[in-house]
């Protein structure tokens, strides 16, 4: 298996949070094409993919509230923000759904554009961001908020609680806040706010996550196609021995008995435990 099928599998398997990092990375790659200045080392962003302060442009191109948060206009900031989104991540799945977890990135998100835009606007400014660090935000406030005492061990420095993680996240933004990038750091605040409301909701009993869940829900049903047509045909037109029909059901078995048993393996010590021929193996399964 070469990296690419590797790449490939992790896509696979490492749930929606591996597949949120990907797309990250992909619009990044995708950036250093179309959108990076080399003569003078800088991106330049169209307003169609940044989010703009502008309501003359942000008012014509709404999509550009969830865009931004997959773009950013560095490695290093592209870095620092994938590894505090796996951190956060990790943590926020262990307590929450993938669903929840989607729905919370997508809505602090557009949450997080709209005060930025707002804040800029009412404050006489016009500027555009890109970047992630408002959902991520939210998703490692959102986890702070439901469990604050957690441990979290950390290299060089050992067990900490997972608030003080986050209060010295927030405490560098807001001590950055009237230096640069104010309108980076406006959207940073609103992501956290966000992830704490989205928290206190959903404890009452309000999962705000649902609305991203069923309008994507919606647009996968409806593109789906139904199954039932086609497998009436076969069982019309064609017919086979009942010894086949029950041999290709054991046949199955087996393969997804031996699918269940990596997947346990990747989920107790993680996929990198996995021989080559288990990662070739699922590779192939998955096709």
């Amino acid at each position: 298996m070469n990296i690419l099928d590797d790449l490939k599998l992790q896509y696979k398997l490492g749930g929606i949070a591996m597949r949120v990092i990907y797309w990250n990375i992909a619009c990044f790659l995708v950036s250093l094409v179309f959108f990076y200045q080399y003569s003078i080392g800088q991106f330049a962003f169209p307003n169609w993919l940044a989010l703009s302060s502008d309501p003359s442009v942000f008012l014509y191109k709404p999509w550009t509230f969830l865009t931004y948060a997959f773009f950013h206009d560095g490695f290093l900031h592209l870095l620092f923000n994938m590894m505090v989104l796996n951190f956060a991540s990790n943590l926020f799945l262990t307590f929450f759904t993938q669903k929840q977890y989607l729905g919370l990135y997508i809505l602090s998100a557009i949450f997080s554009g709209v005060v930025f835009a707002l804040s800029f606007y009412f404050l006489n400014f016009a500027a555009s961001i890109v970047g992630a660090s408002a959902a991520i935000m939210a998703i490692l406030v959102a986890t702070t908020t439901y469990q604050p005492l957690m441990n979290v061990r950390l290299l060089l420095i050992g067990n900490v609680k997972l608030w003080h993680i986050t209060a010295v996240i927030l405490v560098l933004d807001l001590m950055q806040f009237r230096l640069d990038n104010t309108g980076g750091h406006i959207s940073h605040l609103a992501g956290a706010v966000f992830g704490f409301i989205y928290i206190k909701l959903l404890q009452n009993g309000t999962d705000l996550s649902i609305i991203i869940s069923k309008t994507l829900d919606f647009f996968t049903n409806l593109f789906r196609k139904s199954p039932s047509t086609p497998f009436t045909k076969v069982h019309k037109n064609y017919k086979k021995p009942t010894e086949k029909v029950t041999s290709r059901i054991v046949t199955k078995d087996k393969t997804q008995q031996q699918i269940d048993e990596i997947l346990d393996k990747i989920s107790q010590s993680g996929y990198d435990c996995l021989t080559k021929e288990e990662k070739e193996f699922l590779f192939k399964a998955g096709k």
